[in-house]
């Protein structure tokens, strides 16, 4: 088979190189390929239904910002709370009869066997108490952290399932820069190593800084994933947003 045929100006550029003594990996950063980089939230995640049920209006909408532990949403739990209602009113009968066997065992009226199982009566009515009100705390979707809602999946009193998905929420804040890097650049890299990400959407640049690196080595493409933080917010910015990134090995 013929060989290859290298590229003139590539020879060019590394004769130049090597009659200024430079070596191939002490080539600038600038001189560096750029990399592919996509914005990413701190925090991002699906609230789905804890139970069946039928929800009411939705107190938030699509695009909306919401604080943290904000009502997205009500079921109708009347059955809930009836229950909850019922477990509260056989823990106080269970707490009444306990007393009352202790006071009759004090006589030698009863022996230890029904106290001991009037005690258990109450353990039994008391975890059933806290069942229905976790129960009804189900009623309720609230927003784990302050955001905006990106998708909406259900409507106004539609009868749903538990595990059916019903908000996308995506936190405020400053946002995360993830990119992967060939596993070769490894010995270059370090947490707080600047980096330059152009974002192809605002057409601008901005500063970052590498805040974690992974500790496995994709093996099939020889890369390392890394993720990197923006100096501060800005408020053109979004998730899902992609760009490029080139390192600032001079200014370390």
């Amino acid at each position: 088979m013929p060989k290859p045929v290298a590229d003139p100006r590539s020879l060019a550029v590394l004769l130049a190189l090597a009659s200024l003594g430079v070596q191939a990996d002490e080539i600038p950063a600038a001189a560096a390929p750029t990399v592919r980089v996509l914005l990413a939230a701190e925090l991002e995640t699906t609230l789905s239904s804890q139970m069946n049920g039928t929800l009411g209006e939705l107190s938030a909408g699509f695009g909306e910002h919401v604080g943290k532990s904000a009502v997205l949403a009500r079921f109708n739990c009347n059955e809930a709370q009836a229950r909850s209602k019922v477990a509260a009113a056989e823990l106080a009968m269970a707490k009444q009869n306990l007393e009352a066997k202790k006071q009759l065992r004090k006589l030698d009226a009863v022996g230890d066997i029904e106290v001991s199982m009037a005690n258990t009566e109450v353990l039994k009515a008391d975890g059933a108490r806290a069942m229905g009100d976790a129960q009804s705390g189900y009623c309720q979707v609230l927003a784990p952290f302050s955001g905006h809602v990106a998708k909406v999946y259900v409507k106004p009193y539609q009868t749903v399932s538990a595990g059916t998905p019903l908000f996308d929420l995506v936190s405020d804040g400053a946002l995360k820069v993830r990119l992967n890097v060939p596993s070769s650049q490894l010995k270059n890299l370090k947490p707080g190593l600047p980096l330059q990400v152009t974002i192809h959407e605002t057409g601008k640049t901005y500063p970052a800084k590498v805040s974690v690196i992974n500790a496995r080595v994709d093996a099939v493409a020889q890369t390392v994933e890394l993720e990197a933080r923006l100096d501060e917010k800005y408020p053109d910015l979004m998730a899902g947003m992609s760009g490029t990134a080139r390192f600032n090995h001079d200014n370390e």
